[in-house]
């Protein structure tokens, strides 16, 4: 029983391509995963810019009172 040399390379590229494409899965979730982590990651940064910010403006306040009172302690 002689096969045609077609007929031997339907197993070997079967198994290539059936290996590449659970590689080609387990990349693309790898990368899902990558990437959610990725924007979480921006996310918190972005909250603590925020949070960062209106830290800052209530010191600006703080100090802008603190200058008030001062100015108004040498007027009088």
């Amino acid at each position: 029983m002689d096969l045609p040399i077609n007929a031997l390379w339907i197993p070997i590229v079967g198994t290539i391509a059936g290996t590449a494409m659970v590689v080609a899965i387990v990349a693309i979730v790898f990368w899902f995963k990558g990437r959610e982590r990725e924007l979480a990651a921006h996310q918190d940064m972005r909250i603590r810019e925020m949070e960062h910010q209106r830290k800052m403006k209530e010191l600006e306040v703080e100090l802008e009172r603190a200058k008030a009172v001062q100015a108004t302690g040498k007027t009088a």
